[in-house]
């Protein structure tokens, strides 16, 4: 216990728990001037520049950045809507007007999602000022109407109401409007700067480049012949190369690229402008410049280049000493933050990951320029004209048989039986002209090529663990304790632990509706919920895991009279500070009255003796009553925020009605901090975020997500004012439960976890999980549901290592009760765990063992006789067990007279670490051939995380169906010095 206590982190603060959350990670604005030879100034101009994260913060403290995440923000796989969900299926379509005599169009389909019989509306609502998407489940037994769809995406009053069109052709109209979001493909400029040249005249001069810089062509794409070329051009002449006979290509995770190479287009000697060189490069959004020198030679800046059109250049650096590249990106004042943030130091000696880094850096930056004004407002002003003139197009035909008079008809595909030939004969036109359009597009190379792909496997953050197969017991509330999950269950509270049997802890008279476990101060605080029998009750983490090991009784709620809060009775909603370093305090609702409790935190309370003794006490007595604060309404979510000095600035956020207000604990003065203008309000979360150590709160409610930032207070008052820092998003889908671990927010709903970035709100990843049920999050994110999360971050770019759909598991991410085919047989339910470690990016402070004690358990089987004992861990050497499984690995593969060869990166390889494996090492990919499974099982296995297999009998039946492939997979689970084989 003592040891328990002595590796856990004193204070469980926000930085621990959740990551820092801060701007800093993606650079700085600042005052760029450049000057010519004589020193004149000639231009200045205000970027945002990126060089990796300051060296100071180089040691491990909580909350430092130590690695990147690759995503493409906003994929398009998941944004394109119409294109992948929509066109060529039968679907239907409304036009109508608001209040504001503005023109819409709405699209609604009934889809399941990617085959995993999750059936869902996908709505698009089109306007002027840009798209609204969102997901609504599906009931059989309940009708989902326009009116309610047009209600969930906060639009009730129409100058006229919505009708809906039938031709088929609306499609394309459709398809266009889409399209305006931006382009699929894109084009981005290379420049060549030699050593020592400050201006524009003398890079575009350059008329070849140096032997570094062809290696960074080669490595960006392959060389094409421009003429006769069939692919995306990107503005090139591919029939009388007037722009060049040659340029760079290449498709990156289905988006194909065209870079205008500037010693490759036409050079003048007569022009020293080079205007054919600026015309395409000075036209592009982003832009290249590969410069030579040393690092000490003068740097670029992005105002020796005259161009109004280009936002962002990244500057590239070869070394040739370590074979390495450095990279600078410079963003234009006005350009939305975007990632991926450059790592301390920005400098890359793998190239394959820094071409995939850049690519990505270079797309998402595109797609963050889009959104400044200078684009947002021209496309605002295209779309509107667009739907204005489509629906000029579509008024005539009012009376005709285009529009169909009903009103709010149901979105259900359902006809009645007098015209349903007439109807199934214009839905078959409907499809095959969709389809046809379909095909169209792709061929034309308008949308993301599904089967090409650059990018390499690897493993995404977010993808979740088995923790306890065929779960039985609905879940209520849990929260993690150690590595095990204390759960309140409709059979009890139970204390689950990965590869042991429950433990009951509290008997089913116990009805818990919300726990927190507070290992650092030795607390269990949970709510009982049985209305105005209601309680808060604290307990001893110390005294439960006695009772654990004991095994001395499982308490009820008759053994818990002592450990009842006073003045708690009729809670309905508890809240804590999220670090409580100094001071644990709790906010409990009763009705509309806020009772503030506080427990001065000792920080020797687990290392005294006289604490010790102390510790069979009830904790009741060292909590004490401060005040209570009212309110007009009950609150239905609360968070505590605190101040930056923690003496009567602390605020309570309280959500009630259609508000969010902000409560001083000291005063109880109340401020309005966000007002929800719709008539039916979801409230879902306020999750207390600090940026940098300054306060501020994602306040999410229906589909949306605010973040506001709360000011220093300024005598008690917090200053709560529009900031250029605020901004806010929609979520595809309600969430019921956000949680945040920076840099991602996670949006759980019935049936999918939706994956955005904080500091932006873009989306990264969507997974599909049906019966979806979040358990716990306070530290690693636990779940229930039929199906694990899987690592692909979009269907285009993981495609060469399944052929399955994008969002469906794989044969090896199956759970091991998979979704049965046959109708009335339920499926099982397990529980999944996403280490906030892999979120967040580094090794979380707190306790690795786990409170179930790690005993000998011996399991009888059908015949009485006891099986071999189970330990919770292997006290065997790395030597031990490596032999251990190669010789299980011969039985398995029937290699038994076969040596097993050891290469040298094994024998020298003395310990590794979780943290440091590498996607392409820690892959363990099958073969065709057993020998070279068997022989480079050692080397390819080395820093892996986690691989799963197949059966014996599984095995056995492909192998006789399909001789040429070897589907096993051998599952190897390195932490530290553990390791598991199953």
């Amino acid at each position: 216990l003592m040891k328990r206590f002595c590796s856990s982190s004193v204070s469980e603060d926000l930085g621990c728990r959740r990551g820092e959350f801060s701007r800093k990670h993606y650079g700085s604005v600042e005052l760029l001037i450049s000057s010519d030879a004589d020193g004149a100034i000639q231009r200045a101009g205000r970027f945002r520049v990126e060089n990796g994260s300051s060296g100071e913060n180089t040691d491990c403290t909580p909350g430092t950045w130590h690695r990147t995440d690759v995503h493409l923000e906003n994929p398009e796989y998941h944004t394109r809507w119409y294109f992948k969900y929509f066109l060529g299926k039968v679907h239907q379509n409304y036009i109508g007007t608001d209040a504001e005599k503005n023109p819409f169009f709405l699209s609604v389909v009934l889809s399941d999602q990617n085959n995993q019989r999750v059936p869902q509306y996908h709505s698009i609502l089109w306007r002027k000022t840009g798209t609204q998407k969102i997901c609504l489940p599906y009931s059989p037994t309940k009708t989902l109407s326009v009116k309610s769809i047009l209600s969930a995406m906060s639009l009730d009053k129409f100058e006229k109401s919505p009708r809906e069109i039938f031709h088929p052709e609306i499609q394309k109209d459709l398809l266009v409007l889409e399209e305006q979001e931006g382009s699929v493909n894109f084009k981005f400029g290379v420049l060549y700067a030699k050593d020592g040249q400050l201006t524009d005249d003398e890079m575009f001069s350059n008329e070849v480049g140096s032997e570094s810089f062809q290696r960074f062509l080669h490595l960006l794409g392959d060389t094409i012949t421009l003429k006769g070329w069939t692919g995306y051009r990107g503005g090139l002449d591919t029939k009388n190369d007037t722009t060049g006979t040659c340029s760079i290509y290449t498709v990156f995770q289905g988006h194909e690229i065209m870079f205008h190479v500037s010693t490759m287009l036409p050079y003048s000697r007569e022009n020293k402008q080079q205007v054919e060189r600026k015309r395409h490069i000075g036209n592009d959004i982003v832009t290249i410049v590969f410069q030579e020198g040393e690092e000490s030679s003068p740097a670029f800046k992005p105002s020796m280049i005259r161009s109004h059109f280009t936002h962002i250049f990244a500057l590239v650096r070869y070394n040739k000493q370590n074979d390495s590249y450095r990279l600078k990106i410079f963003s234009e004042e006005s350009v939305p933050l975007f990632g991926p943030p450059l790592p301390s130091p920005p400098v890359f000696t793998n190239h394959q990951e820094f071409r995939d880094f850049v690519l990505v850096k270079l797309i998402n930056g595109e797609k963050a320029t889009l959104e400044t004004p200078t684009f947002s407002q021209k496309r605002q002003r295209t779309l509107d004209m667009l739907i204005r003139s489509l629906y000029q197009d579509l008024v005539p035909d009012l009376h005709k048989n285009m529009l169909n008079r009903r009103s709010f008809s149901d979105v259900l595909p359902e006809s009645p039986k007098s015209t349903r030939k007439k109807e199934e004969a214009r839905q078959a036109e409907f499809v095959r002209l969709g389809q046809a359009l379909k095909l169209k597009t792709t061929v034309k190379g308008d949308s993301t090529a599904n089967l090409t792909t650059t990018s390499f496997c690897k493993k995404e953050p977010w993808e979740s663990q088995s923790f306890c197969s065929n779960f039985p017991h609905e879940v209520v509330c849990a929260d993690s304790w150690g590595q095990s999950l204390l759960v309140s269950t409709d059979a009890g509270i139970l204390l689950i632990d990965d590869g042991q049997p429950s433990v009951q802890v509290f008997d089913k008279t116990l009805q818990v509706k919300q726990m927190h476990v507070l290992e650092a101060l030795d607390l269990l605080i949970a709510r009982t919920d049985k209305g105005k029998d209601s309680r808060l009750l604290v307990f001893r983490l110390s005294a439960v895991q006695k009772d654990i090991e004991t095994k001395q009784m499982i308490r009820s709620k008759y053994d818990c009279r002592e450990n009842k809060l006073e003045r708690t009775k009729g809670c309905h909603l508890y809240a804590i500070n999220t670090h409580h370093g100094s001071e644990l305090r709790i906010v409990v609702a009763i009705r509309n009255k806020l009772l503030l409790v506080t427990k001065k935190y000792n920080p020797c309370s687990s290392l005294t003796s006289s604490c010790l003794l102390s510790s069979s006490e009830s904790p009741v007595e060292e909590f004490q009553y401060i005040r209570e604060i009212c309110l007009s309404d009950p609150p239905v979510i609360m968070t505590l925020v605190d101040g930056p000095t923690g003496d009567s600035d602390n605020m309570i956020c309280v959500a009630y009605r259609h508000q969010f207000d902000l409560v001083n604990e000291s005063t109880g003065e109340s401020y309005r901090l966000h007002h929800v203008e719709t008539n039916k309000v979801n409230f879902v979360a306020a999750i207390d975020v600090y940026e940098d150590g300054e306060a501020g709160l994602l306040l999410c409610y229906n589909y949306v997500c605010q973040y506001r930032k709360v000011y220093p207070f300024n005598g008690g008052c917090p200053l709560i004012q529009p900031s250029a820092y605020d901004f806010h998003f929609s979520w595809n889908q309600v969430p019921y439960a956000v949680v945040c671990a920076f840099p991602y927010m996670l949006a759980f709903t019935t049936d999918s976890i939706e994956i955005r970035l904080v500091v932006n709100g873009n989306l990264v990843h969507t997974a599909v999980v049906p019966e979806l049920q979040l358990v716990a999050s306070r530290s690693d994110i636990y779940f229930k549901a039929t199906a694990a999360v899987s690592g692909s971050s979009d269907g285009i770019s993981k495609e060469m290592c399944s052929k399955s759909s994008p969002q469906t598991p794989t044969a090896y991410e199956v759970p091991e009760c998979p979704l049965s085919s046959l109708e009335g047989e339920v499926p099982c339910k397990n529980l999944y765990k996403i280490p906030l470690s892999n979120l967040v990016g580094r090794s979380i402070e707190r306790p690795l063992k786990s409170p179930l004690a790690p005993k000998v358990i011996t399991t009888t089987t059908s015949s009485g006789i006891a099986s071999l004992p189970v330990t919770q861990s292997l006290s065997l050497s790395r030597m031990e067990i490596k032999e251990i499984a190669s010789r299980t690995r011969k039985e398995l593969l029937g290699l038994l007279d076969e040596p097993i060869p050891k290469t040298e990166s094994a024998q020298k390889q003395k310990r590794v670490p979780r943290r440091q494996s590498d996607p392409k090492q820690g892959a363990v990919r099958s073969t065709s051939s057993d020998r070279i499974i068997s022989s480079s099982f050692e080397s390819c296995s080395e820093g892996c995380h986690l691989s799963t297999s197949s059966d014996a009998s599984t095995l056995a039946n492909r192998e006789e169906s399909s001789p040429s492939s070897y589907p096993f997979q051998l599952i190897s689970l390195y932490d530290e010095d553990i390791i598991d084989l199953k």
